[in-house]
Order: C-alpha cells, then structure tokens, then sequence
C-alpha cells in the first residue's frame, strides 16, 4: 500500500529541484554526514555520485555529491533550519520558492532526514558546531539563519558560537535553552508526561495531540495521514530522545550579548511556546532585537500562515540586505 507523505515527500523533492534546490551530502567530519539542501548553481558536478551519496535516503540519490566541489554563493544566504515533528524540506516547503533573491540552504540537522553522526553528543552546540562547518566547506561566509522551534534554538547557539557567519537571526516559536523546571511546566501544562511524550508520538492519538496542540486551526486529517507520517517522520527515536535531553541545561540560563539583529517571528496563538514568553525574551535581548506576532497561528506559524509569514520575513530581509541582493 501507498504511503501518502512518502509519496508526497518525494513530490515535493522534485518541487525543491524545480525551485533550484538540490540535496547534497556534506563530510563533516569522519562519522558526521549532514545533508543540506543547496542552490544548484553553487554545486559544480550535480550529477556525480559517489560512496558519500550511500548515506543519503534513496529518495535523494542520483544529485547528491561530496562538499569538494560547492561554489561560493552569488546572493545573500538564508539558512533555514527546522524543528522537531519534520526534516529540512517538509518544514519550508512554502518558503524556498518565496525567497529567489536570496541563496537558500535548508539542512537537515542531525538525525533527521540524511543528516548522521557516531559523535555522542547530543548538544545544540555540537548542532550549530556541525552546520557551521558544512556551511563553510559549501563557501558560505556569511548568513542569515532563520530557525524554528528546535532549529530556533540550534540558531540561537549558532549565533552566540559563530558571530563572524551569522550575520542576523530570525527565530519562531524558540527559546535559547530550557532547563528541567522549564520543559517539565510546558509539557505538563499541554497535557503530556514528558518532553519525548509530546514530540515522539508513537501512536495515531498522539500524534494528533501534538498537531492540536502546535496549531491554531482544527485539522481535518485522515487517520491514514498520522500513521503514514509516523512511519516516515519518525526515525532516529533513540538518538532524537537524547537530542531533547540535550537541549536541557542544569544552570540557569544566561543571555550572550549577541552582536547581531534578532527578529522574532511568533504565532500569537502559539501554545507551546507562549507570545507571553517571547515579548519578555524581546526585552532580555536588548535594543537589536524586534518583534512581530502574526494572529491566527500557532506554533507551526509558517506552514498556517505562510503568506503572512513570508511576507513579514522578507520585509526583514530587505532590512538587511536592501531591495536588490548584493552581488
């Protein structure tokens, strides 16, 4: 039997190519593959494969090469990095194609889509550590990162590690870390037992609490639809249980002095993380950092209202950069 989001994943890799992206597979470090989507003029020889290409899914095969070969990007560079529930390309499917002016890279952080490592670290920092450095092996020298939720926070530690690549962040639905008290009072207040309880759902009713829970409208979704997205969403569950206890800190959390300008971005319906949370994150910040809420969105606010989304995103953009990209 068919499974619809497998079928449609591979759709919408075909959709990304069409939109200029491609899937290319970056050799960390020895043991550490990531897989990054990126601008098909910055890759000289798409076509090649090679022994590296093994460690990307079937879906992605035939255009994926090694990092030798990547060109230094001709626009700005958006990096967009994505949460928990889905990889790189499901979780910005109605951005890349909003956003021609810029050169986008959409990867899939560790343990998600193609992206592996035999490291045992399980940290944001080891995220940020690692993207960085496939970044930098593709020829980028600056960016702006946009992160959402778990991307939000490898974003934010990106930021605080890198101050000479990340020239600017966008974050949605994000904090910089959690500590115990803080992801304990969160998950029990939505309903759930435990962090993996919420976002590792095993099961049909708890997947559809998670999608109720991280959206403003009410979905109408067969139950196929969940226990196909289980089958395909849903790898790596011993390594992204570890990822979510990465994220916790025992210390109180402190606040770099980020050089860069921050803007976040938030579904003002956002159950998960609160628009309550954010304004006060705004004002811990400091004078560089902005805010804009959208109405009607929840956490998932860029796949509920992406026109509103990308519209606000782009406005940001420019603010950066100007009308026309540089060169």
């Amino acid at each position: 039997m068919v499974n619809f989001v497998e079928a449609q994943k591979s759709l919408l890799h075909f959709v990304m190519k069409m939109a200029g992206v491609i899937p290319h597979a970056v050799e960390i470090q020895p043991g550490t593959v990531m897989n990054i989507w990126v601008p098909i003029g910055t890759i000289k020889t798409p076509k090649k494969r090679n022994k590296l290409a093994t460690t990307i899914p079937t879906s992605n095969a035939g255009v994926v090469v090694t990092s030798s070969d990547a060109a230094k990007p001709s626009k700005p560079v958006v990096v967009l990095l994505h949460g928990f529930a889905g990889e790189g390309i499901l979780t910005w499917q109605f951005q890349v194609g909003w956003l021609k002016k810029y050169a986008i890279y959409v990867p899939d952080l560790l343990f998600f889509g193609g992206s592996v490592t035999d490291s045992a670290d399980r940290s944001p920092a080891f995220q940020a550590e690692c993207l960085a450095k496939g970044l930098r092996k593709l020829g980028v020298e600056k960016c702006t990162v946009v992160g959402f939720s778990y991307g939000g926070m490898v974003a934010f530690k990106m930021a605080e590690l890198f101050p000479e690549l990340v020239e600017a962040l966008v974050v949605s639905g994000a904090i910089m870390a959690t500590t115990d008290d803080i992801i304990t009072h969160m998950v029990n207040s939505l309903g759930f037992s435990t962090s993996s309880d919420m976002l590792l759902p095993t099961s049909v009713k708890g997947l559809k609490a998670l999608f109720k829970v991280a959206t403003y409208r009410k979905l109408r979704i067969p139950n196929r639809f969940y226990k196909d997205f289980l089958e395909v969403m849903y790898g790596n569950r011993k390594e992204r249980s570890e990822l979510l206890e990465g994220m916790v800190v025992s210390k109180d959390i402190t606040i770099p002095a980020f050089p860069q300008r921050i803007h976040l971005l938030w579904g003002e319906n956002d159950q998960i993380f609160k628009l309550e949370l954010a304004q006060e994150m705004k004002e811990k910040l400091g004078s560089k950092t902005t805010f804009q809420g959208i109405k009607k969105a929840g956490h998932l606010v860029h796949l509920e209202r992406p026109c509103v989304y990308n519209r606000f995103l782009k406005q940001f953009l420019a603010s950066l950069y100007g009308d026309k990209p540089k060169k």
